[in-house]
Protein backbone atom coordinates (compact mmCIF):
# COMPACT_ATOMS: atom_id res chain seq x y z
CA UNK A 1 0.00 0.00 0.00
CA UNK A 2 2.72 2.52 0.92
CA UNK A 3 4.86 1.71 -2.39
CA UNK A 4 1.12 2.35 -4.09
CA UNK A 5 1.17 5.57 -2.23
CA UNK A 6 4.62 6.38 -3.10
CA UNK A 7 4.16 5.96 -7.26
CA UNK A 8 1.31 8.00 -7.21
CA UNK A 9 2.80 11.17 -5.24
CA UNK A 10 5.66 10.43 -7.64
CA UNK A 11 3.82 10.88 -10.35
CA UNK A 12 1.68 13.87 -9.35
CA UNK A 13 4.88 15.83 -9.06
CA UNK A 14 6.27 15.08 -11.88
CA UNK A 15 3.07 15.68 -13.37
CA UNK A 16 2.83 19.02 -11.72
CA UNK A 17 6.62 19.21 -12.84
CA UNK A 18 5.80 19.00 -16.44
CA UNK A 19 2.97 21.62 -16.02
CA UNK A 20 4.65 24.03 -14.42
CA UNK A 21 7.50 24.02 -16.76
CA UNK A 22 4.45 24.21 -19.39
CA UNK A 23 3.10 27.23 -17.78
CA UNK A 24 6.83 29.03 -17.98
CA UNK A 25 6.97 28.05 -21.52
CA UNK A 26 4.13 29.76 -22.39
CA UNK A 27 4.93 32.95 -20.31
CA UNK A 28 7.79 33.11 -22.20
CA UNK A 29 5.88 32.60 -25.52
CA UNK A 30 3.62 35.32 -24.32
CA UNK A 31 6.63 38.08 -23.37
CA UNK A 32 8.46 38.00 -26.29
CA UNK A 33 8.26 41.04 -28.33
CA UNK A 34 5.63 40.73 -31.69
CA UNK A 35 7.62 42.13 -34.47
CA UNK A 36 5.88 44.91 -36.17
CA UNK A 37 5.30 45.06 -40.17
CA UNK A 38 7.89 47.85 -41.15
CA UNK A 39 6.03 51.03 -42.82
CA UNK A 40 5.72 49.58 -46.63
CA UNK A 41 4.73 51.99 -49.76
CA UNK A 42 1.69 49.20 -51.02
CA UNK A 43 1.55 49.07 -54.56
CA UNK A 44 -1.91 50.66 -54.94
CA UNK A 45 0.15 53.88 -53.45
CA UNK A 46 3.24 53.75 -55.91
CA UNK A 47 1.03 52.95 -59.03
CA UNK A 48 1.70 49.15 -59.92
CA UNK A 49 -0.46 47.93 -62.93
CA UNK A 50 0.66 43.88 -63.07
CA UNK A 51 -0.61 41.60 -65.22
CA UNK A 52 -2.28 38.45 -64.32
CA UNK A 53 -0.21 36.02 -62.52
CA UNK A 54 -0.78 32.08 -62.85
CA UNK A 55 -2.13 29.90 -60.55
CA UNK A 56 0.84 27.48 -60.94
CA UNK A 57 3.11 30.08 -60.03
CA UNK A 58 2.02 30.02 -56.42
CA UNK A 59 3.99 29.07 -53.58
CA UNK A 60 4.22 28.90 -49.60
CA UNK A 61 6.90 30.82 -48.24
CA UNK A 62 9.64 28.83 -46.44
CA UNK A 63 13.23 31.25 -47.10
CA UNK A 64 14.14 34.86 -47.48
CA UNK A 65 16.89 35.73 -50.42
CA UNK A 66 18.20 39.38 -50.45
CA UNK A 67 19.20 40.46 -53.39
CA UNK A 68 21.05 43.73 -55.03
CA UNK A 69 19.98 45.82 -58.47
CA UNK A 70 23.23 45.33 -59.31
CA UNK A 71 22.91 48.37 -61.23
CA UNK A 72 24.12 51.51 -59.79
CA UNK A 73 21.75 53.96 -57.95
CA UNK A 74 22.41 57.47 -59.88
CA UNK A 75 21.97 60.62 -57.78
CA UNK A 76 18.91 62.04 -58.27
CA UNK A 77 16.87 59.17 -59.00
CA UNK A 78 13.00 58.83 -58.23
CA UNK A 79 12.16 55.96 -56.38
CA UNK A 80 8.50 55.60 -57.26
CA UNK A 81 9.38 56.12 -60.84
CA UNK A 82 12.46 53.41 -60.45
CA UNK A 83 9.49 50.70 -59.48
CA UNK A 84 7.17 51.66 -62.03
CA UNK A 85 10.10 51.69 -64.98
CA UNK A 86 11.67 48.40 -63.70
CA UNK A 87 7.60 46.78 -63.60
CA UNK A 88 6.99 48.29 -66.82
CA UNK A 89 10.48 46.75 -68.33
CA UNK A 90 9.56 43.74 -66.64
CA UNK A 91 5.92 43.10 -68.21
CA UNK A 92 7.26 43.56 -71.91
CA UNK A 93 8.26 40.42 -74.16
CA UNK A 94 11.36 39.22 -75.09
CA UNK A 95 11.40 40.36 -78.89
CA UNK A 96 10.77 44.40 -77.53
CA UNK A 97 13.81 44.12 -74.90
CA UNK A 98 11.76 42.97 -71.88
CA UNK A 99 11.54 39.41 -69.48
CA UNK A 100 7.86 38.66 -69.92
CA UNK A 101 7.08 38.88 -66.32
CA UNK A 102 3.40 39.58 -65.06
CA UNK A 103 5.23 41.82 -62.37
CA UNK A 104 7.60 42.69 -60.65
CA UNK A 105 10.80 40.30 -60.31
CA UNK A 106 10.78 41.11 -56.34
CA UNK A 107 8.01 40.84 -53.18
CA UNK A 108 10.03 44.07 -51.65
CA UNK A 109 12.34 46.30 -52.82
CA UNK A 110 14.03 48.72 -50.92
CA UNK A 111 15.72 52.33 -51.89
CA UNK A 112 18.90 53.84 -50.62
CA UNK A 113 17.23 56.07 -48.13
CA UNK A 114 15.28 52.89 -46.61
CA UNK A 115 11.89 53.04 -48.18
CA UNK A 116 10.23 49.59 -48.75
CA UNK A 117 7.95 49.57 -51.50
CA UNK A 118 6.09 46.13 -51.65
CA UNK A 119 6.25 44.29 -55.16
CA UNK A 120 4.59 41.20 -56.31
CA UNK A 121 2.16 39.52 -53.96
CA UNK A 122 4.07 37.08 -51.45
CA UNK A 123 1.88 34.45 -52.67
CA UNK A 124 3.52 33.89 -55.95
CA UNK A 125 7.11 32.92 -56.47
CA UNK A 126 9.45 35.53 -57.42
CA UNK A 127 11.31 35.47 -60.88
CA UNK A 128 15.12 35.20 -61.35
CA UNK A 129 17.71 35.54 -64.53
CA UNK A 130 20.01 32.87 -62.48
CA UNK A 131 19.44 29.37 -62.54
CA UNK A 132 18.04 28.44 -58.93
CA UNK A 133 14.40 26.77 -58.09
CA UNK A 134 12.35 30.36 -57.07
CA UNK A 135 9.24 28.37 -55.18
CA UNK A 136 9.57 29.58 -51.74
CA UNK A 137 11.65 32.55 -52.20
CA UNK A 138 10.59 35.66 -50.67
CA UNK A 139 12.40 37.91 -52.98
CA UNK A 140 13.77 40.79 -51.53
CA UNK A 141 15.46 43.72 -53.52
CA UNK A 142 17.93 46.42 -52.51
CA UNK A 143 18.80 49.27 -55.37
CA UNK A 144 22.20 49.84 -56.21
CA UNK A 145 25.16 47.80 -57.22
CA UNK A 146 27.00 47.00 -54.14
CA UNK A 147 29.94 45.81 -56.32
CA UNK A 148 30.53 49.20 -56.71
CA UNK A 149 28.84 51.20 -54.29
CA UNK A 150 28.30 50.87 -50.48
CA UNK A 151 24.90 50.40 -49.09
CA UNK A 152 23.36 52.48 -46.83
CA UNK A 153 22.38 52.32 -43.23
CA UNK A 154 19.16 52.77 -44.25
CA UNK A 155 18.72 50.18 -46.61
CA UNK A 156 20.71 47.44 -44.21
CA UNK A 157 18.29 49.06 -41.30
CA UNK A 158 15.10 48.43 -43.19
CA UNK A 159 16.27 45.17 -44.41
CA UNK A 160 16.94 43.69 -40.71
CA UNK A 161 13.14 45.15 -40.12
CA UNK A 162 11.89 43.80 -43.26
CA UNK A 163 13.73 40.50 -42.41
CA UNK A 164 12.57 40.29 -38.68
CA UNK A 165 9.26 40.59 -39.47
CA UNK A 166 9.23 38.33 -42.73
CA UNK A 167 10.85 35.49 -40.70
CA UNK A 168 7.90 35.87 -37.50
CA UNK A 169 5.14 35.94 -40.22
CA UNK A 170 6.56 32.74 -42.39
CA UNK A 171 8.14 30.92 -39.75
CA UNK A 172 11.29 31.24 -41.43
CA UNK A 173 14.20 29.90 -39.80
CA UNK A 174 17.60 32.05 -39.61
CA UNK A 175 19.39 28.73 -41.76
CA UNK A 176 17.24 29.97 -44.69
CA UNK A 177 17.86 33.50 -44.61
CA UNK A 178 20.74 34.39 -46.52
CA UNK A 179 21.95 35.89 -50.15
CA UNK A 180 20.93 35.29 -53.95
CA UNK A 181 24.67 34.16 -54.11
CA UNK A 182 24.01 31.11 -51.49
CA UNK A 183 21.03 29.99 -53.57
CA UNK A 184 22.29 30.55 -57.19
CA UNK A 185 25.79 29.74 -58.90
CA UNK A 186 27.55 32.19 -61.09
CA UNK A 187 26.85 35.17 -59.61
CA UNK A 188 27.91 38.03 -57.16
CA UNK A 189 24.56 39.05 -55.41
CA UNK A 190 23.98 40.86 -53.04
CA UNK A 191 27.11 42.40 -53.57
CA UNK A 192 30.49 42.18 -51.69
CA UNK A 193 29.73 45.22 -49.76
CA UNK A 194 26.61 43.91 -48.28
CA UNK A 195 26.90 40.01 -48.41
CA UNK A 196 30.10 40.45 -45.95
CA UNK A 197 27.13 41.40 -43.28
CA UNK A 198 25.42 38.36 -43.97
CA UNK A 199 28.49 36.57 -44.05
CA UNK A 200 30.15 37.76 -40.65
CA UNK A 201 26.57 37.19 -38.93
CA UNK A 202 26.34 41.07 -38.23
CA UNK A 203 23.28 41.20 -39.87
CA UNK A 204 21.21 38.69 -38.17
CA UNK A 205 22.17 40.10 -35.39
CA UNK A 206 20.39 43.32 -36.10
CA UNK A 207 17.56 41.17 -37.01
CA UNK A 208 17.82 39.73 -33.32
CA UNK A 209 17.47 43.10 -32.05
CA UNK A 210 14.46 44.35 -33.85
CA UNK A 211 12.78 40.72 -32.97
CA UNK A 212 14.26 41.53 -29.09
CA UNK A 213 12.68 44.69 -29.46
CA UNK A 214 15.38 46.80 -29.79
CA UNK A 215 16.77 49.53 -32.50
CA UNK A 216 19.44 47.69 -34.51
CA UNK A 217 22.83 49.26 -33.61
CA UNK A 218 23.65 49.34 -37.39
CA UNK A 219 27.56 50.53 -38.23
CA UNK A 220 28.52 49.17 -41.17
CA UNK A 221 32.36 49.64 -40.11
CA UNK A 222 35.13 50.81 -43.07
CA UNK A 223 35.06 49.85 -46.27
CA UNK A 224 36.26 46.81 -47.24
CA UNK A 225 40.16 46.57 -48.53
CA UNK A 226 39.17 45.35 -52.25
CA UNK A 227 35.68 46.70 -52.05
CA UNK A 228 33.84 49.89 -52.91
CA UNK A 229 34.55 53.09 -51.32
CA UNK A 230 31.66 55.40 -52.75
CA UNK A 231 28.65 55.44 -50.26
CA UNK A 232 25.38 54.85 -52.49
CA UNK A 233 23.67 58.41 -53.15
CA UNK A 234 20.27 59.25 -51.45
CA UNK A 235 16.74 60.01 -53.21
CA UNK A 236 16.21 63.80 -52.81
Amino acid sequence: MLTKMMSVLCVGLVLCGCASQNVAEGDVAQNRPVVEKPATITAEQWGSDPLPIPDDRKHVPRFITLHHAGVDWKAGSDPYKKVRDMQAWGKKTVEDGGKDWPDLAYHFLISPDGQIFEGRPIGYEPETNTNYDVHGHIGVQMWGNFETQRISPHQVESAARLVAWLSQEYGVEDALIGGHRDVAEGTSCPGADFYRYLEDGQFLGWVNQVREGEVPGIDLGPALEDGPTEMIPLPE
